[in-house]
């Protein structure tokens, strides 16, 4: 998708905290990634995103639920973040696109409904894979949308299936094809994962470690007691606890707790954070 929207030194706005390959993914099609952070909360911050951009953005990632702080972008920021997109589009002459990852769309908690971008922005990509919602990590299947009143859907689909065969690309299994369509409307039991979100959370909290409460994904993002995220991190694994550094998602100062695994695994990583708190907090 990238490839077929991007000439080089076009400019990819991403918001940190972020999937850490985003960047990646833009420098390798000779784009410029501009990270721009959220706010205390990992909401939007419209005045930071209007700061940066330029008339060489070209889109903006924006991956709600958020992985790896689990936040929600109401329906109300990204209405204006839309707006600002339409004014900066007139501004400069050029089209900027919003590109939304949206993995983790079905994954959302306290009876949330999940809040849409297509109704408020015409040049809106929806990528989507169903890895998450149906449990199945490693099964790359999912699907790209267009906003159908885009001007230039059909050339632009045309880009994205000629360039999976340009940069080379394994389809997914006929097999898993018939069952990814079986199995639509369907998802995990968003209850489970919620009652593991709330267990390591009341956790956490009772430890006095800094958590945002996440409303989706399966992912805390807590604040690092120690400055150096990394060094926490390291010092996790003393007691069999595995985390990843915020620095790697843009966002030093925290560390990312993946939830999505037994109840005996959760309850061990407590009694390790429990005994990192006692060290450290």
């Amino acid at each position: 998708m990238l490839r077929t929207i991007l000439n080089p030194g076009d400019e990819v706005i991403i918001l940190a905290p972020y999937f850490g390959e985003y960047v990646y993914y833009i420098d390798n099609h000779q784009g410029v990634p501009i990270v721009v952070p959220t706010n205390q909360e990992f909401q939007l911050d419209i005045e930071n995103i209007r700061e940066s951009i330029s008339e060489r953005t070209r889109a903006i990632i924006i991956n709600s639920p958020n992985n790896p702080s689990g936040a929600i972008y109401p329906e109300e920021d990204l209405t204006s973040l839309c707006s600002l997109l339409y004014q900066k589009q007139d501004e400069y002459g050029t089209e900027i696109f919003i590109i939304s990852d949206e993995p983790y769309r079905r994954l959302i908690y306290d009876g949330l409904t999940y809040p849409q971008v297509f109704p408020h922005y015409d040049n809106t990509i929806i990528v989507n894979s169903h890895a998450k919602d149906l449990g199945l990590p490693g099964e790359r299947i999912g699907y790209i949308a267009v906003h159908p009143s885009y001007g230039y859907k059909e050339e632009l689909v045309d880009g994205f299936i000629f360039c999976t065969r340009t940069l080379g690309f394994v389809n997914a299994p006929a097999l898993m094809q018939h069952v990814v369509k079986t199995l639509q409307g369907l998802t995990v039991d968003i209850a489970e994962y919620q009652g593991k979100r709330d267990y390591l959370y009341n956790s956490l909290t009772d430890l006095g470690y800094s958590v945002i409460k996440p409303q989706g994904a399966f992912y805390l993002f807590p604040k690092s007691p120690l400055d150096d995220d990394v060094l926490f991190v390291d010092a996790l694994q003393e007691w069999n606890v595995l985390t990843v550094p915020g620095k790697g998602f843009g966002t030093p100062g925290h560390f990312r707790i993946s939830y999505c695994v037994e109840d005996w695994v959760l309850e061990g990583a407590v009694e390790g954070f429990a005994q990192a708190a006692d060290k450290f907090l």
